[in-house]
């Protein structure tokens, strides 16, 4: 819709004008009715009712203000950054001629004015106060608090014995430590980079904690909080991974015979993998008894874990093989091995006595000589003789009988009437087998 308004002058020659004005120019002749008719004229269209003598600006540095700056707001909270210990305010009022005071300081426009703070976490209060040439006051007021610190980041991170993987950097939270299997415990030493933060998780707040070890291979958490005096809190965790035992030797080895010690050939020693052993021939089993360095290792093979194993042996003159696989917590295997030589049976069909009573062997008796001769008395009816083994588990037969596991024996051997002879044998059948003779002619 479009109106017209026709105008004329009445100043000198009548002039005739026509104007067109459309809805939109009708709303904006509405609005500056109101603005005239209820602010008056001039500059108090632009100044609020509720602040009389008003700022056109104000700035606080260093700072930030939670709400932006109205000349009609006289309320202020402002935020200083924790390391500020003062901040400066700078203010001016729209009117140059008016007067002004901070904090009761007088102060020009846009003269900087200096405020001391207090310690982080404190509000310090600044009142700025204008007055204009007629009377007229306001007070605007801004309350700057100095912030506690955000800084929750460590400066310093080290570790004893071992070193951090990646190497430590206050904007990395993730560690890995790696420590040798006999590494029973790890010493942690932190620094704050804001002496006001707290320490806590495994490390107390002096910034040391000595960290024990589970056993070989391990790992273990270890976190470190570190707690900003405005709460903020951020965590460092370190993984500690204790390796695995490689310790795959015997401190001790054992072959017995019932309760009594064999010889081990060479002497036991944990690097010596290979060992000899001899027993008798009668020996049918030894009890071998094997011990582990590391109580982590594993026993198998001719011993169990437990660590002894009663081992049964072939026939006499054999041998057996006892093998003892150790393995280390890291999977390394070490082999020693039990050579046990059982003895042969004996080749000894010896006599290492013989007598005749009453009588003299002729010739003098020697275990290699077989054949003897004895005289005696024609009164003489009967002759002892008696004959001792060389090998106790040697048997003799004949006229005179002694069997295993006697040393010797005595048989009385009747005689033949006065002039005759009479023949002894007695026959030694040692262990293996093999035999031999001896004879005795007695002349009576």
């Amino acid at each position: 819709m479009r109106y017209i308004v026709r105008q004329r002058t009445i100043l000198g020659t009548a002039m005739k004008r026509t104007f067109i004005m459309t809805r939109a120019d009708w709303v904006a002749l509405g609005l500056i009715a109101v603005c005239v008719s209820t602010y008056g004229c001039g500059d108090s269209a632009s100044i609020s009712n509720n602040v009389e003598v008003p700022l056109s600006s104000l700035t606080v540095t260093p700072g930030t203000f939670h709400s932006a700056f109205s000349s009609n707001t006289t309320s202020y909270q402002v935020d200083a950054p924790t390391a500020a210990t003062s901040v400066t305010v700078t203010a001016s009022p729209r009117d140059s001629t008016t007067s002004m005071t901070i904090n009761n300081a007088s102060t020009a426009a846009g003269q900087a004015q200096p405020i001391a703070l207090g310690s982080p976490g404190s509000t310090v209060p600044i009142t700025i106060t204008l007055l204009s040439q007629a009377g007229g006051e306001s007070t605007y007021t801004v309350n700057v608090t100095r912030l506690l610190s955000s800084d929750n980041s460590l400066k310093t991170l080290t570790v004893t014995p071992g070193s951090l993987s990646p190497l430590f950097d206050p904007t990395k939270l993730d560690y890995t430590l790696n420590v040798a299997t006999n590494v029973p415990a790890v010493t942690i030493a932190v620094t704050k980079s804001d002496p006001g933060a707290v320490l806590s998780g495994n490390v107390s707040n002096d910034g040391r904690a000595t960290i024990q070890l589970d056993g070989p291979g391990t790992s273990k958490a270890v976190s470190i909080i570190v707690t900003a005096p405005n709460g903020e809190s951020k965590t460092y965790r370190i993984t500690i991974n204790r390796a695995a035992s490689s310790n795959n030797n015997l401190s001790a080895l054992r072959v017995q015979v019932g309760t009594a010690d064999q010889t081990l050939s060479p002497g036991f020693s944990a690097g010596e993998t290979n060992y000899r052993v001899d027993v008798g021939t009668k020996v049918t089993s030894v009890t071998v008894t094997a011990t582990k360095a590391d109580p982590l290792a594993v026993i198998s093979g001719g011993v169990p874990n437990e660590g002894q194993a009663t081992i049964q042996l072939d026939g006499p003159g054999t041998q057996k093989d006892v093998s003892i696989h150790v393995a280390a917590q890291d999977g390394n295997v070490k082999t020693y091995t039990v050579t046990i030589k059982r003895a042969a049976p004996s080749s000894n069909n010896n006599l290492s006595a013989l007598s005749v009573t009453p009588g003299t062997l002729s010739p003098a008796f020697s275990a290699d000589q077989l054949a003897y001769t004895v005289d005696v008395p024609t009164n003489i009816s009967s002759v002892d003789v008696s004959a001792t083994k060389a090998d106790p588990d040697a048997v003799t037969s004949g006229s005179l009988s002694v069997g295993t596991g006697q040393a010797g024996g005595q048989a009385s051997i009747p005689l033949g009437t006065p002039g005759t002879t009479t023949a002894v044998s007695i026959t030694v059948r040692a262990p293996d087998g093999t035999s031999k003779e001896y004879s005795v002619t007695i002349n009576r």
